[in-house]
């Protein structure tokens, strides 16, 4: 296929757009914790914009979208050896080199969802080893396995922006972070409040934002798909957004800017995966139950089974993912389908929806094993939380020397 300028132009702005994604879930994730771990939330979140990046570099791109291994791909093309410039080897509208950037982005921003499940009590150094970890073992071969031909995609399972590669894997893998590293020491004991609410509505604006170049940009051509994939995107967290406004309304009598905020993310979470796959009518529906699903994940059942999600990482990206993979499966439309008889269950084919319903057990399952034991493996070598002296002080200080509000004295509830 020939390379198009359109295409170019349209898919480097989409990076550019994905990387924003990053820093805007810094924001988001250090509003929502409290003041003296602010930049230490923060920084778990961006510093894979360093190491994910030179990871894809030497191997990551290689081992995802090279080979044809059932579960991951090879190093034929490690260090980006053989990356083109100017043509596409894979049959697109762009050159090789911008579809590797591209696809970097997403492995970016899927390390720094999962950091915000153990906000708060974590160690940054043995996170960085995790990172590498959990690149290397979850997230390369799931991109191998979704995008690229690999076991999953062989199955006949659809996955148009990452709901399963991005959000249910890093979701499901913060939930078993936050159950192996423990609880905050004061857990159940203090509530805890975001210390900066108009941080958090910044991020999930930005996210938003980003959001547009994470899902549109995933058509990988300036086409129509793209923009039929920016629409379902904006509806879907428009509907998401109101939802969750009425939810509290029915609740607490007074709407949050935090819940709106929270709202509009999960409705992003859950269109993600079939974007360019369902109908606008279909994202709307999308949006309006994704709120319900979640709220009752955060608000109530987290509380019931008592573990320790600090920023819900999983109760947004893994609940909202998984809800999103099941609802592609529903609502596929035969116009929009990959394949004509890989439709959704309401047009009367049931496959997609059961295939889509073993895929994400299989993820679930996958990332949860892969995690555990890599935090495990860690836990032999160093200490996977901070002292509780240290906790108390706050990460801020104990891990990074740096305090975000100087006149801050150290005391914090």
């Amino acid at each position: 296929m020939k390379i198009e300028g359109s295409s170019i132009a349209f898919i480097v702005i989409c990076t550019g757009l994905v990387f924003l994604m990053t820093p805007a879930l810094a924001f988001f994730y250090g509003g929502l914790e409290r003041r003296k771990n602010v930049i230490s939330t923060m920084m778990m979140s961006v510093v894979s914009l360093a190491l994910a990046t030179v990871m894809w570099f030497a191997v990551g791109y290689s081992l995802s979208f090279s080979g044809d291994g059932n579960l991951i791909g090879d190093l034929g093309h490690a260090f980006f050896q053989g990356v083109s410039d100017s043509e596409s080897t894979r049959g697109l509208t762009i050159p090789d080199s911008l579809f590797a950037v591209f696809q970097m982005m997403f492995s970016i921003i899927t390390v720094g969802i999962l950091t915000g499940s153990v906000a708060g009590r974590m160690r940054f150094k043995p996170l960085l080893i995790f990172i590498v970890g959990w690149l290397l073992l979850v997230y390369y071969p799931f991109a191998h396995m979704v995008w690229d031909g690999g076991l999953l995609a062989q199955w006949g399972t659809i996955d148009f922006a990452g709901g399963d590669v991005v959000h249910i894997t890093s979701g499901v893998s913060g939930l078993v972070l936050a159950l192996v590293v423990g609880k905050r020491r004061d857990f159940n004991r203090l509530e805890y409040r975001p210390h900066n609410v108009p941080f958090v509505l910044l991020g999930a604006g930005l996210l938003w934002f980003g959001w547009f170049g994470f899902n549109a940009g995933s058509a990988l051509a300036a086409d129509g798909l793209a923009v039929h994939a920016l629409v379902t995107t904006h509806l879907s967290a428009a509907a998401a957004m109101f939802s969750w406004i009425l939810l509290e309304y029915l609740k607490n009598g007074k709407p949050s800017l935090v819940g709106a905020s929270t709202g509009l993310v999960a409705g992003l979470v859950a269109i993600t995966p079939g974007a360019g796959f369902v109908s606008t009518w279909s994202a709307v529906i999308i949006g309006l139950l994704v709120s319900p699903v979640c709220f009752y994940a955060i608000a109530i059942v987290k509380h019931k089974l008592g573990y320790d999600d600090a920023l819900d990482a999983f109760g947004c990206h893994g609940v909202g993912g998984i809800f999103g993979g099941i609802v592609t499966g529903l609502f596929t439309t035969p116009e929009l389908a990959l394949d004509p008889d890989n439709i959704g269950l309401i047009y009367g084919n049931p496959r997609l929806f059961l295939v889509t319903i073993a895929a994400i057990v299989f993820t679930i399952v996958w990332s949860a094993g892969m995690t555990f034991v890599l935090m495990k493996g860690i836990s032999f070598f160093m200490p996977l939380r901070v002292s509780d002296r240290e906790e108390v002080i706050g990460l801020d200080d104990t891990e990074h020397g740096e305090t975000a509000y100087p006149t801050f004295m150290g005391l914090d509830s």
